[in-house]
């Protein structure tokens, strides 16, 4: 469950990042791989979008770096893998890495 509630903590902060300083360059980038992208004007709205193509979004308008980006595709692939039922395994080193990302790459560089 730590690797579940830490990875929607981290896209919590990520959403609240893109809508207070992000957001009209966010749905501008949103809208040129989807002409169905509505404008979102707050965190509902950004939440709209799938977390994989936020993320992509996120880095293709600066917010995130691109190995920051990879880092955290692997930590939603691991989120998805512990979010349902399955026979994957997870140890302690695996989710206090996963922590250790998004401490990293979210929680202390985007303070909110």
């Amino acid at each position: 469950s730590a690797s579940v509630m830490s990875w929607l903590a981290a896209v919590d902060i990520l959403h609240r990042v893109v809508v207070a300083n992000h957001l009209a360059v966010f749905n501008a980038s949103a809208k040129s791989v989807d002409a169905k992208w509505k404008d979102a004007v707050n965190e509902d709205g950004v939440g709209r979008m799938g977390e994989e193509k936020f993320l992509e979004r996120c880095a293709a308008i600066g917010v995130l770096g691109k190995n920051q980006k990879d880092e955290l595709l692997k930590g939603l692939k691991l989120r998805n893998g512990c979010g349902h039922p399955n026979r994957l395994k997870v140890g302690p080193n695996a989710v206090a890495n996963h922590i250790e990302i998004l401490l990293l790459n979210v929680f202390e560089p985007f303070q909110v």
